[in-house]
């Protein structure tokens, strides 16, 4: 896109507060309502705008796809101040280190912003999500004034977004800045996770158990690949692999036993790990989860399956069950302790682990 290259150059200045509850300062660098977040402190200052525009704040993980995330993000800066600039103001915040865009998130909620945009893939958007809530419960606007709540927004740039592909939506950032310029909203379900004295956790992609969440866990330490990430992740867990045995109980009913587990996903979204459409019927807003279970796979029924389990067809091969839940629990039968748990490509320890719905709890720029 020629409108995205410009000769104006934008001094980047990470946020660095740490606690979710300090205002930060904000500091005008342009005319035309650009905003970049310092550090913390100062006195408390509402982000919503006295002149009226909507308040956007871009989280922005410079990390990200080996840092290709800053590059291309720093090249649509100048389209998007153009197209957003009239109606907006426009905040970024780079993040510092995992957890960052929880914190930041959460600052801009309570400080009423109009949406926080998520910019980057699956692991941004995650923890954004993840600073909807605090302690289980909604993040509140101190500004109790406010017509409505913050939305969430995505940008997926990088190496891009599994949470995009079910909504439809390409890499082209362009086509992102549009539909948050028009700012149209739709209700979402978040997914939680639950371990008992452990602090609530939301994904609004995919939660997977046992196999897949190992490949998941290996492949983070392979990003510099690419997408090329997730097959070299899945060969290592394929290595000492175990089927596992597993109880699971559905909507608080009665405990089944499932012989041979080999993964166990859980889909709000439909697709995970680079375009595999795992969960084929979820639907982000139909206040239900899809649970799909792969039974007593060997290594070569991957690798014969693999082009159906890409493009959703492996529903009807034998050993996989499909079914919409309200809620499930999974515990392992030998309780091993090492059978993986991952959310939106997140590592989140071992089972046991209870997975449940969180009907339209966030409002969606789409």
């Amino acid at each position: 896109h020629t409108m995205l290259r410009s000769t104006c150059c934008i001094p980047l200045c990470p946020f660095t507060a740490k606690q979710p509850s300090f205002p930060r300062k904000q500091q005008r660098i342009t005319s035309d309502h650009f905003t970049l977040r310092g550090g913390g402190g100062g006195s408390a200052s509402a982000v919503v705008s006295s002149s009226g525009l909507r308040e956007l704040v871009f989280v922005v993980n410079p990390q990200g796809a080996n840092g290709r995330t800053a590059k291309e993000w720093k090249k649509l800066l100048p389209y998007l101040r153009s197209r957003l600039g009239k109606d907006c103001n426009v905040s970024e915040s780079l993040t510092s280190g995992p957890s960052h865009a929880i914190d930041i998130t959460r600052e801009a909620i309570r400080d009423g912003a109009d949406a926080v945009i998520a910019v980057g893939g699956d692991g941004t958007l995650h923890e954004v999500v993840n600073g909807f809530f605090w302690e289980g419960k909604p993040v509140g606007n101190l500004n109790s004034e406010a017509s409505h709540s913050t939305a969430l927004g995505l940008i997926p740039l990088g190496t891009g977004s599994d949470f995009a592909r079910t909504f439809g939506w390409n890499n082209d950032p362009c086509e992102a800045v549009e539909r948050i310029a028009k700012g149209m909203r739709s209700r979402v379900d978040v997914g939680i996770i639950d371990k008992e004295g452990k602090d609530l956790h939301y994904f609004i992609n995919v939660a997977d158990v046992h196999l897949s969440a190992k490949a998941g866990f290996y492949a983070s330490k392979y990003k510099k690949f690419g997408n090329l990430c997730y097959v070299i992740g899945a060969l290592q867990a394929f290595m000492g692999h175990h089927n596992r045995d597993m109880r699971i109980r559905v909507n608080g009913g009665e405990w089944e036993i499932y012989p041979q587990v080999t993964a166990l996903c859980v889909g709000n979204a439909k697709y995970f790990g680079g375009g595999m459409k795992i969960t084929p019927n979820a639907i982000p807003g139909n206040g239900n989860l899809e649970v799909v279970v792969l039974q007593d796979f060997k290594w070569y029924d991957f690798v014969l399956k693999l082009h159906k389990l890409y493009n959703g067809t492996h529903l009807s091969v034998n050993n996989v069950t499909s079914r919409s839940v309200l809620s499930i629990e999974v515990e392992e039968i030998s309780d091993s302790g090492s059978i993986y748990v991952q959310s939106d490509g997140e590592h989140l320890g071992f089972l046991p682990r209870k997975f449940r719905i969180l009907p339209g709890a966030i409002d969606m720029i789409c």
